[in-house]
């Protein structure tokens, strides 16, 4: 791992996020395992701590907002969502599947460093141990420094949507054809994207839909839906590849149309394309279908791109 051009800075984002608390990142400074890390890995955790108390979607927005590199970004924002995993980790039933998902979106090791700072902010003995039997823990089920392993991206796939699946289990690979799953805001550049990468292919457009039924964007979408799930039925019937293309911005708008091509026997890949916030609201206001700027900003405080637990593969696309 490299570091970024840029490595972000208190300063930085105070700009975005006024109210941010540094007191974690102060007592993540005095954690001697972090302080002797190489600086490229100590950037995201300390990013993570500087942006902890604002959450997982505002840090993502204020790093999207900051030009922050995708991968990197979703590392920091993993780390803020999952920060209280390790207090009463081994309690918790799920407690394998959360830390083989943290391995893969981010590292379980920089999740105990960034839960140890804030344990030392609380001056708290009790979660430092929690955090220490935590990191214990996931060193002994093989992911606390690398990613959960598994046979093949379907054996993965089948584990994260299938409760009680053994994590080792070879399941037999029987898809059928392929969807395509796109993911981004108004203006990110999807129907682009398809234009560019899925000609030929057929496409569930949920505005296309809604300019066949008639149905404006403020208006009652039960119509819009039901046709779109309706004909991307008709597609997984026959066994033929298509592209469903909406905004899908948040993993339970995505789960029901990954739901219904597994159900059929579909291999999933997902694809998010995104852009710079600037490029997103210029490139809106040339639309003829237009989005306010207000739901596009509200939009990208829910805003979640998918994560290779979704799906069979996802792929991250800078227009722009």
């Amino acid at each position: 791992m490299t570091l970024p051009a840029w490595a972000i800075r208190p300063e930085q984002v105070r700009a975005v996020l006024p109210d941010a608390d540094p007191s974690v990142a102060g007592a993540l400074g005095g954690i001697e395992e972090w302080r002797a890390r190489p600086e490229a890995e100590r950037a995201p955790v300390f990013a993570a701590a500087l942006l902890l108390d604002a959450g997982e979607h505002a840090a993502r927005k204020a790093l999207w907002g900051l030009g922050a590199p995708i991968a990197w970004r979703e590392h920091v924002a993993a780390l803020v969502r999952y920060a209280w995993l390790p207090f009463g980790a081994l309690e918790r039933p799920d407690l394998d599947r959360l830390a083989f998902r943290v391995s893969l979106l981010a590292r379980n090791d920089d999740l105990g460093l960034l839960a140890t700072a804030e344990a030392l902010r609380r001056a708290d003995v009790r979660l430092v141990e929690e955090v220490a039997l935590f990191t214990q823990y996931t060193r002994e089920i093989g992911c606390l420094d690398k990613p959960r392993g598994f046979a093949s991206d379907h054996a993965r796939f089948a584990y994260f949507r299938t409760p009680g699946r053994d994590p080792d289990y070879a399941a037999f690979d029987d898809t059928r054809c392929t969807v395509t799953v796109l993911s981004g805001l108004p203006g990110a550049g999807k129907d682009h994207w398809v234009a560019a990468n899925r000609a030929g292919v057929p496409v569930v457009s949920l505005d296309d839909l809604r300019d066949e039924l008639g149905v404006r964007p403020t208006g009652d979408q039960g119509p819009v839906i039901a046709a779109a799930y309706a004909r991307a039925r008709e597609y997984l019937r026959a066994g033929v590849a298509y592209v469903w293309n909406a905004t899908n911005t948040t993993r339970a708008l995505r789960s029901r149309c990954v739901g219904l091509a597994a159900s059929y026997g579909a291999r999933v890949e997902a694809v998010s394309v995104e852009a710079p916030p600037e490029v997103v609201h210029r490139r809106n206001r040339a639309r003829e279908r237009r989005v306010p700027a207000a739901v596009i900003d509200r939009m990208a405080g829910r805003w979640e791109p998918p994560d290779i637990t979704e799906a069979h593969s996802v792929s991250s696309i800078l227009n722009g």
